[in-house]
């Protein structure tokens, strides 16, 4: 019945009414903070701006409350009010940032269970005793001392740096692959090396936080170059062939290539440690990075990818093989998918050629160019035979199956 208490209960309502105001002009003036359409395909950045103007109303309110709370302590000498009002709208925002933005279930869960009560404790100005309580009821191993406080320290702020990774990862390597003036090569790079840098980072911090002397990581360096030496020299070698790929250009999505023992498929998918070709039968070969840098491989579609095939193909002896040519020189070129034309050069062109003389007849063959790989989809060849089957049995042309003469020779009655 005081009358500070409506005093304070008015100093809140005015603080949610000038947030409410700053909030609708800000994001009315800035459409970059405005709702993100849902289901419009939008830039990483523009749907991080749209996420971060939902917030902008309750975090402009904690800090305004924040303000508010000295005032009332000031003026009205209360302001228990308004301290409430104040955990209220943390421990709010805290849980929405919890379900809007943290889609880990482990992460979610130690927040939601292990977050939520220190972050209300903590705002209520008890957490240090109960911090003392903890840190008193601990385990020695050794010379290492392990207290129940260490290790929730190390599960949250652990929990949150994973967290913090993620999102800063996916966030930054999608913001990088969509940057249209840099080429895929140089994509793959800066994405890779962010990646490695967040995790360095990450580590470091999570060793500050468990309380691990940094200078230490000289005597773990040295260690670590020893194990690079040995045990993870394969590791090590796939990462920087990784590097050296990415940069020499050998590689790149959606190239055709065959290995040097036979194995065939298209690159779908770079990594520092291997790449992933795609077989046409739908099988993923993972290939180490160190293959492409130590051993030969041919890439059919590096820099050009135009490729020649030939088709093979028998005619009787008795045949018009000049006419044949010509035949099949035009249903060749009839195919959609063939190079063909008077604007195409003579030596692009398909070609018809005698291959040689067979026991049954004439071995002949017809060359042809084609865009990608005559496989999967594009199966041509097997097209092509066809055509050629179709067009020889159409204009009368036969063809020849294995002949034999047989000469019966009788030793009494001669021959």
């Amino acid at each position: 019945m005081q009358s500070e208490t409506y005093a304070q209960l008015a100093l809140v309502l005015v603080v949610f009414a000038i947030t409410y105001f700053f909030t609708t002009y800000i994001r009315k003036f800035v459409p970059s903070f405005a709702d993100a359409p849902a289901n419009a395909p939008l830039k990483p950045l523009r749907k991080l701006t749209g996420k971060l103007g939902v917030m902008i109303f309750p975090l402009l309110t904690i800090l305004v409350l924040s303000f508010a709370v000295e005032i009332s302590e000031r003026l009205l000498g209360e302001y228990w009010l308004v301290r409430t009002a104040l955990i209220v709208a943390m421990m709010l925002v805290f849980r929405s940032i919890i379900r809007d933005y943290v889609k880990n279930d482990f992460i979610a869960f130690v927040f939601r269970w292990v977050g939520q009560p220190l972050l209300f404790l903590h705002l209520l100005n008890i957490l240090e005793p109960i911090i003392a309580v903890l840190e008193s009821v601990e385990v020695a191993v050794g010379n290492i001392e392990i207290s129940a406080y260490g290790v929730m320290r190390v599960m949250l702020v652990g929990s949150m740096l994973f967290w913090l990774g993620r999102v800063s990862n996916s966030t930054g390597q999608e913001m990088i692959r969509r940057q249209e003036k840099l080429d895929f090569r140089t994509k793959e790079v800066a994405a890779k090396l962010l990646e490695v840098a967040i995790f360095v980072v990450i580590f470091l911090l999570l060793l500050q936080v468990m309380g691990i002397n940094l200078t230490a990581l000289a005597v773990f360096g040295g260690a670590l170059g020893v194990g690079l030496g040995f045990g993870l020299q394969a590791i090590a070698s796939n990462f920087i062939s990784g590097i050296i790929i990415l940069l020499d250009r050998s590689i790149s999505l959606d190239d055709y290539i065959e290995l040097e023992d036979g194995r065939t498929g298209i690159v779908r998918e770079l990594t520092l440690r291997s790449t992933t070709l795609e077989t046409y039968d739908g099988k993923d070969i993972m290939v180490p990075n160190e293959k492409f840098v130590t051993e030969s491989f041919t890439n059919w579609t590096h820099k050009n990818k135009k490729q020649r095939y030939r088709v093979d193909f028998s005619v009787a002896y008795d045949s018009d093989i000049r006419k044949l040519v010509e035949i099949i020189k035009e249903t060749v070129a009839s195919h959609e998918q063939v190079i063909s034309g008077e604007d195409i050069p003579f030596e692009e062109r398909p070609d018809c050629e005698i291959d040689s003389f067979g026991d049954s007849g004439v071995n002949m063959f017809v060359e042809f160019w084609m865009m990608g790989i005559d496989d999967g989809k594009n199966r041509v060849g097997g097209d092509l035979l066809l055509m050629i089957f179709e067009a020889m049995r159409e204009h009368g042309f036969q063809i020849p199956f294995p002949q034999r003469e047989v000469r019966v020779l009788n030793e009494k009655y001669g021959k």
